[in-house]
C-alpha cells in the first residue's frame, strides 16, 4: 500500500441519536467498517475491504480532506470497553463544533504531514517571489511608447492623475484578459476535481466550492495588485539612467576578476566541508554555495563576452550582419548577460539544494528501505495495539499463517537501566529457523548473528552492547510473556525457508483476534512509513521549484527581449542594406536565446554539482531526470522568447520608413 500510514478510527455510538462521522451515511454495525475510496483502491491487493470486518460502505467526499485521503472508521465487534483508550465525542469537525478528540475530522488521514505554515512558506518563496519579480519586469517591458505618451501629457500640462489614467487605459485590456484567464482556471477547479501533476494530489472541487468567496477575492486582489504596480511604476521618480541595471560600467570592468573566483567557490562548496570539523561543515558548504551564486553569473558574462569577440570576427569575415551586431553587442555589454542569467542561476541552485536537503531529511527512511531490499518481508514484527489477554495472544499464535514460526524479541529486562542484553524467546523450530542453536534453557549470543534477518531485527531494536540472550520456551509461555510484556517487545514471525510472511493475512488476523488490531511490518518499516510523507511532500517542492524557475526564466526573457527591442529599432535600416530580415532573427538568437541557454545548461550542471554531496543516499530526490527537466524547461522558454523577440523585431522593421525626426 505504498507504505503510507493512515488513520483507523475505532468508534461506537453511546446512544441512538449519536451524530454520524462526516461523510458516513449510517452507523456501521458491530464488526463493520467504513473506508475512504482511495484507501480501498490502494489496499485492494491486500483485501483491505475485509481487514477490519465486513465493509459497510464508503466515506463520502464531504467527509474527506481531499479525494485521495486514506481513512477508516471501524466499529469494534465487541464495542469499546472502558479500559480502551478513548474519548467521548459530542460532534465532528472543528473544535468550535464540539469535538474533544483528535483525528475525527476531515484530514485525519494525514497525521504525518508537515504543518500548513510550511506549505504556505514554500508557496510564498517558490511561487510568490518569482511572481513578484515577473510583475515588476512586466510593468516596464516595452514601455517606451507609453513613456512618450505620458511625456506628451506632461508637456501639455497634464497632472499625475492624468498620467495615471493614461496608464490605466493602456494596461486595462491585458489585465482584464489575465483575470479572465485566471477565472477560467478557477471555474475548472470548481466544476471538476483536478489532478495536480507530480504530486499525486487531487484538488477537490467540493472544497473549492465551499471557499468560492476566497477565489473571487484572490482574482480581485490580483487585479488590484497589477493595476497598482503599473500606476506606481509610471508615477515613480525617474532616474537619469536609461534602464535599471545591477551592473554599471565600473562593475562590468570587475567581472573578469569576480569570474576568476568561481573555481575557488566551487571547490569550497564541494570539498571544503571535508577539511573542517563537523560543526563547521554546513557553514563552510553554505559559504561556498553563496560565493558560487555571486560568481557564476560573472563567469557566464565573461564567457559570453569572449564568445562575442569570436562572433564579431566570424560575422565580419563571412558577411553576416546579424552575427556581427550580436557579437559586438555581447562583447561590449557583458553586464547585460550577467543581469539576465543571475535570477535563473540563483533559482536553479536554490531549487536543487531544497530538493537535495529534502532527501537528506529522509536518511532514516532510506536506511529502512535498504533493510527491506535486503531481507524483504521474510520476517515480520507484530505489536498488538492496546492491552490484550493471554487467550487472545494464544489464539493469534495458534492461527498464524501456515509454515510460520513465532518468537518474541524483547529489549533489556526491567531494572537493567537499558544496559542489559536483548532477549529472544522461542521454541526449537523457531530458533532453528533463524539458524540458532536450541539451548536447554538459555544461552548467550555475542556479536552479530549469522542470519541476516536476525541481524536486521537486532539492528532495529534499541540496545547498547551487541549481546543477545536466547531463551527456549514453548508457545503457551511465549503467548503469556508477549501478552504481559510491558517493555519494548514484539512478536516475530519467520519462515524456515526464508520466504516472505504474508503481511495481509497477518494484519487481517490481528483485527479478527485483537480488539484494535496490531502493527505488522518488516524491521525498520515504521521509519520507512514515517518517511513517506517527506517523499510525497517533497514532490510539491519539485513542482513549485519547476514553476518558480520557469517564471524567473520568463522574467529574464522579457527583460532581455525588452532590452533587445529597445536597441533593436536601430537595426531597422539594416533590412534595407542586407535585403532581408534574417539579421533580426540572428541578433535576437544571440541577444535573447543564448543567455537563457547558457543559464539553463551551465546553471543546471553547477547546481547539480553543488547538490550532489547532499544527495548521496540511495533514496535521494535529486535525480538526473529532474536536472534534465529543469534545464529543458529553461531552454524551451528561451526558444519561445527568441521566437517572440524576433517576430516583434521583424514586425517593427517592416513598419520602418526613412524619415526625418
Amino acid at each position: 500500500m505504498n507504505k503510507r500510514r493512515f488513520s483507523v478510527v475505532f468508534l461506537a455510538p453511546r446512544a441512538g441519536d449519536a451524530p454520524l462521522p462526516p461523510g458516513v451515511e449510517r452507523w456501521p454495525a458491530p464488526g463493520q467498517a467504513v473506508l475512504s475510496p482511495a484507501l480501498r483502491k490502494a489496499g485492494a491487493a491486500e483485501d483491505i475491504d475485509h481487514r477490519y470486518g465486513e465493509l459497510a460502505g464508503v466515506i463520502q467526499p464531504s467527509g474527506l480532506d481531499e479525494p485521495t485521503e486514506w481513512l477508516a472508521y471501524v466499529r469494534p465487534r465487541d464495542g469499546l470497553s472502558d479500559k480502551s483508550p478513548s474519548s467521548v465525542v459530542t460532534g465532528f469537525g472543528p473544535a468550535a463544533y464540539g469535538i474533544f478528540a483528535d483525528g475525527l475530522e476531515p484530514g485525519s488521514g494525514r497525521v504525518d504531514d508537515k504543518s500548513e505554515w510550511m506549505f504556505l512558506t514554500a508557496v510564498a518563496g517558490m511561487l510568490g517571489l518569482p511572481g513578484l519579480a515577473l510583475l515588476l519586469i512586466a510593468v516596464r517591458t516595452g514601455a517606451h511608447a507609453r513613456d512618450r505618451r505620458t511625456a506628451l501629457v506632461s508637456a501639455l500640462g497634464g497632472q499625475r492623475r492624468d498620467r495615471a489614467l493614461v496608464v490605466l487605459g493602456e494596461a486595462g485590456q491585458p489585465v482584464v484578459v489575465g483575470v479572465l484567464l485566471g477565472a477560467t482556471a478557477v471555474a475548472w477547479a470548481v466544476l471538476d476535481d483536478i489532478h495536480i501533476p507530480l504530486t499525486d494530489y487531487v484538488l477537490s472541487s467540493s472544497y473549492i466550492r465551499q471557499h468560492y468567496w476566497l477565489m473571487i477575492f484572490a482574482l480581485f486582489a490580483a487585479l488590484v495588485t497589477v493595476v497598482v504596480a503599473v500606476v506606481a511604476a509610471e508615477l515613480a521618480p525617474r532616474r537619469g539612467t536609461t534602464g535599471s541595471r545591477p551592473y554599471s560600467p565600473a562593475v562590468s570592468a570587475w567581472l573578469p576578476r569576480i569570474a576568476a573566483l568561481l573555481p575557488v567557490m566551487l571547490l569550497l562548496a564541494v570539498r571544503g566541508p571535508d577539511f573542517v570539523d563537523s560543526g563547521q561543515r554546513t557553514l563552510v558548504g553554505w559559504a561556498g554555495i553563496a560565493g558560487t551564486m555571486l560568481t557564476l553569473p560573472a563567469a557566464m558574462a565573461v564567457a559570453s563576452a569572449a564568445a562575442g569577440r569570436v562572433l564579431s570576427r566570424w560575422g565580419q569575415s563571412h558577411g553576416l550582419a546579424g552575427t556581427l551586431v550580436a557579437g559586438r553587442r555581447t562583447n561590449t555589454y557583458p553586464g547585460n548577460t550577467a543581469r539576465l542569467v543571475t535570477g535563473i542561476t540563483v533559482a536553479l541552485i536554490v531549487f536543487l539544494q531544497a530538493v537535495a536537503w529534502q532527501g537528506l531529511f529522509g536518511a532514516q527512511s532510506a536506511d529502512a528501505q535498504r533493510t527491506l531490499d535486503r531481507i524483504g518481508r521474510s520476517v515480520l514484527t507484530v505489536g498488538a495495539r492496546g492491552k490484550v489477554s493471554d487467550a487472545e495472544m494464544t489464539k493469534f499464535l495458534n492461527r498464524r499463517p501456515h509454515n510460520t514460526e513465532a518468537l518474541l524479541l524483547a529489549g533489556p529486562a526491567d531494572g537493567s537501566d537499558g544496559n542489559g542484553p536483548m532477549r529472544l524467546y522461542g521454541d526449537c523450530p523457531a530458533l532453528s529457523a533463524l539458524h540458532l542453536q536450541c539451548p536447554k534453557l538459555a544461552a548467550r549470543l555475542d556479536g552479530a548473528p549469522q542470519d541476516p534477518r536476525l541481524q536486521e531485527l537486532i539492528r532495529w531494536t534499541p540496545h547498547n552492547a551487541l549481546v543477545t540472550d536466547i531463551h527456549r520456551t514453548d508457545l503457551r509461555a511465549l503467548a503469556h510473556r508477549a501478552a504481559a510484556s510491558t517493555e519494548e517487545a514484539s512478536v516475530v514471525l519467520v519462515r524456515r525457508d526464508g520466504s516472505a510472511v504474508p503481511v495481509a493475512a497477518v494484519k487481517q488476523l490481528s483485527h479478527e483476534v485483537f480488539p484494535r488490531g496490531a502493527r505488522a511490518g518488516a524491521p525498520g518499516e515504521d521509519e520507512l512509513t514515517a518517511g513517506v510523507p517527506n517523499r510525497d511532500q517533497g514532490r510539491w517542492s519539485t513542482l513549485f521549484g519547476l514553476i518558480g524557475v520557469a517564471v524567473l526564466t520568463v522574467t529574464a526573457g522579457l527583460s532581455g527581449m525588452g532590452e533587445f527591442l529597445r536597441h533593436g529599432r536601430a537595426l531597422a535600416p539594416l533590412s534595407v542594406l542586407t535585403g532581408g530580415l534574417r539579421v533580426f532573427r540572428t541578433s535576437a538568437a544571440w541577444s535573447v536565446f543564448m543567455p537563457l541557454l547558457l543559464a539553463g545548461l551551465a546553471g543546471s550542471v553547477v547546481a547539480a554539482s553543488l547538490a550532489d554531496p547532499v544527495s548521496d543516499t540511495d533514496e535521494a530526490f535529486l535525480t538526473r531526470d529532474l536536472t534534465t527537466w529543469t534545464a529543458s524547461t529553461v531552454v524551451a522558454i528561451g526558444v519561445l522568447m527568441w521566437v517572440w523577440a524576433s517576430t516583434v523585431a521583424v514586425r517593427q522593421a517592416r513598419r520602418w520608413r526613412p524619415r526625418g525626426d
